[in-house]
């Protein structure tokens, strides 16, 4: 189905898979509402729609962390913006590999603000829309961090699981509307998601992909599209999605 005349919200629109759906929702004649925390960043990528597909964009500079500048923010959208159909909760990150006994609890705190609250103020101040018109998709961009625990990987992980159920947990929640929800569970992406886990060591972060070819931003974005583009009877539930050489999230094959 065409995605001309619908209105997406991507959150973490700055980088990565964000800005990946962004461009390949607007490929497809969508509308797109890029949210994130920096500014210039959503600006360089609004520019990018407009030039590469002369589709309409608008930026919200929001951290999803702050549920009040959530609200307000995306409650104040002009009146063409507010019919969004199309909620793309991708903003999430991880902050460090240590064990739990180890652990740094500001890297918790935002892991969980971020990567569990984020979601969930967005999608409590988007959805209600959704209901009282009739339609709407719902995409939470998941990990197999949300189906398996990797060593180190443990509040990161819990923050991912609760995402797989705060999807299934919505979906119950609107079966008895049009409203679709999806999610999709990457395994090794190249974004900048080690370089944040990492704090900034860039050398590390590319060890995370050396020897395979990690999956990319436009390859989730793609995913997306597909599951946004289906007949309104067709519901993608759950997508799990690795790079050729990983079998999860502890197996993968790399060449010497």
């Amino acid at each position: 189905m065409s995605l001309n005349g619908r209105i997406a919200l991507i959150t973490g629109a700055t980088s990565g898979i964000g800005k990946a759906t962004a461009l390949a929702l607007a490929r497809e004649g969508a509308s797109v509402i890029l949210l994130g925390r920096r500014g210039e960043r959503l600006e360089e990528v609004g520019q990018e729609v407009k030039k590469r597909y002369n589709a309409s964009w608008i930026a919200l500079p929001v951290d999803v962390r702050e549920l009040q500048a959530v609200k307000t923010a995306i409650k104040g959208l002009p009146e063409y913006w507010q019919k969004i159909d199309i909620l793309i909760n991708n903003a999430g990150l991880a902050a460090g590999l240590s064990k739990i006994h180890e652990g740094d609890v500001e890297d918790w705190e935002k892991m969980i603000d971020t990567n569990i609250k984020g979601l969930l103020y967005v999608t409590r101040t988007v959805v209600p829309g959704m209901v009282e018109r009739g339609r709407g998709d719902v995409v939470n961009i998941g990990s197999i961090a949300g189906h398996e625990v990797y060593p180190g990987g443990n509040v990161y992980c819990a923050t991912k699981h609760a995402v797989d159920a705060l999807t299934k947990g919505l979906r119950i929640d609107l079966v008895d509307t049009p409203i679709r929800v999806s999610s999709v569970d990457p395994g090794l992406v190249e974004t900048e998601f080690s370089i944040v886990r990492f704090k900034g060591d860039i050398e590390r972060a590319k060890n995370v992909y050396k020897g395979l070819k990690p999956l990319t931003g436009e390859d989730i974005a793609d995913t997306i599209v597909f599951i946004v583009s289906r007949p309104p009877h067709v519901q993608i539930a759950d997508v799990i999605i690795f790079p050729t050489a990983q079998a999860s999230s502890m197996v993968v094959h790399r060449e010497e």
